[in-house]
């Protein structure tokens, strides 16, 4: 991890990271090197790809929405992490559940947090379809945040269903989203979602750039959501 365009990055948006949050966001960096060497979590091992594309890429965007103290977030497809461990390291008070497919990235993930002595952090080996739908989980969350590179109509199916009435998915994705979005809107209108804002954000030292597309929960997902994988397209 590159320190120093941490520090500045994040100096550009008004935040100024303590040394303990820094060091701890190090920490997760050298440990998401290493395990890499015994299985594939990620293709950006550099300091500088990590520090940017990785945890900047994640930070910055949830300085275009507002997340209350305490909120009930769940990360879902989270592989390695991203956005939700950078968010949960920088801001510690939220309650953040971390549900992916692969069991050995959640073992990875249970590893980082026992590191850091994280808390209210929760690590779940599950299919999105599964946790939308167990009782457990569905329509638990104030946010739900992905990542995950999928259509827009698919992202929402898979975590629309985990947010409560009132609450936020925020879906992290590239810039050239405009037809996506109208695509999805139909979907989205069918889980109980409607696309409220989107945000657009620029990668500091990149030519990354995203939109953040916020999407309201105004009702209650039908029981039938999310269907079957193959019935998912």
């Amino acid at each position: 991890m590159n320190r120093e365009l941490l520090f500045k990055g994040l100096e550009k948006l008004g935040y100024i990271i303590s040394e303990e949050k820094c060091e701890m966001l190090e920490k997760y960096s050298k440990m998401l090197v290493e395990w890499n060497e015994k299985m594939n979590l990620t293709s950006i091992t550099d300091s500088d790809g990590i520090t940017i594309k990785h945890f900047l890429d994640s930070i910055v965007p949830i300085f275009t929405f507002n997340i209350e103290e305490g909120s009930k977030i769940i990360d879902v497809g989270t592989g390695a992490g991203f956005p939700g461990m950078p968010i949960k390291i920088v801001r510690e008070d939220l309650k953040f559940t971390f549900m992916d497919s692969l069991n050995k990235r959640i073992n990875f993930l249970k590893e980082v947090s026992g590191e850091l002595g994280l808390k209210d952090a929760e690590f779940i080996h599950m299919r999105a379809e599964e946790g939308g739908k167990s009782q457990k989980y569905r329509q638990k969350y104030d946010f739900a945040v992905s990542r995950a590179v999928a259509p827009l109509k698919i992202l929402s199916e898979y975590c629309i269903p985990f947010v409560k009435k009132g609450g936020i998915f925020a879906a992290f994705k590239s810039y050239d989203i405009d037809d996506e979005i109208k695509e999805s809107k139909s979907m989205i209108g069918n889980l109980g979602g409607t696309v409220e804002d989107i945000k657009e954000v620029e990668i500091p030292f990149s030519d990354i750039k995203r939109k953040i597309i916020l999407i309201r929960k105004e009702k209650d997902t039908p029981s039938q959501f999310p269907r079957k994988p193959n019935k998912i397209k």
